[in-house]
Formats: C-alpha cells, sequence, structure tokens
C-alpha cells in the first residue's frame, strides 16, 4: 500500500497505528488493499491513502455535529455507510489533537 509513489506516507500511517491503538486493548486492524479499517465491534474508523501526498483519516461518526477545524463530511453519510467523516492529512504534524479527539469519539461510539 506504501511502496513506491506513496512511500513518503507511510510515516503519518505508522503514526495513525499507533494513535488508533492507544484507544484501548481491544482495537483490531485488518489491512486490505486501499484501506486499513481499525474495528472494536465494528470499524470505527479507517486508514486511506487517497493520493500520492494524501491519506485521508475515515471516522465513523454517524449523527455527530462537525465541530472541528478539518472534519467532514464524506459522500459515506448520503449512502449510509459506516465511515461519515475524514480529516485529510498530508504532513506528520497534522496527526494532532483533532484527529486524536476524533478518534476517540468513535471509538467510544462503538461500544
Amino acid at each position: 500500500m506504501f511502496a513506491g509513489p506513496k512511500a513518503g506516507l507511510r510515516p503519518i500511517y505508522d503514526k495513525l497505528i499507533e494513535t488508533g491503538f492507544s484507544m484501548g486493548t481491544d482495537v483490531k486492524v485488518c489491512p486490505a488493499k486501499t484501506i486499513v479499517p481499525f474495528y472494536r465491534k465494528h470499524v470505527f474508523a479507517q486508514i486511506k491513502p487517497s493520493t500520492r501526498t494524501r491519506i485521508d483519516m475515515g471516522f465513523a461518526l454517524k449523527g455527530v455535529r462537525i465541530t472541528g477545524k478539518r472534519l467532514a463530511q464524506t459522500s459515506g453519510a448520503a449512502a449510509d455507510d459506516r465511515i461519515t467523516h475524514a480529516i485529510a492529512i498530508t504532513r506528520l504534524e497534522e496527526v494532532d489533537e483533532e484527529v486524536r479527539k476524533w478518534f476517540r469519539t468513535a471509538y467510544e461510539r462503538d461500544e
């Protein structure tokens, strides 16, 4: 997934994986060909390398009011998908408090 042109995204991916596992001991990750979903009972978040320079960090936040600066509704909200919101991440420094806040919110909603 991070070979070739997307190799520069690997440090961001590694930080997001670390952040996801820090939510709790019951977090599972199951990498697929194009996404890396985080599970508890259901998928509550996912990493999607969308371009060579951007990861879209998606969250299952159906019905949650957007209050962050970077959190955006995805087309999944209209399609009734689990992943309804995302934050675009292009630099390691963007894995910040806002990302951790929405990770925590999505994790806690999947009890």
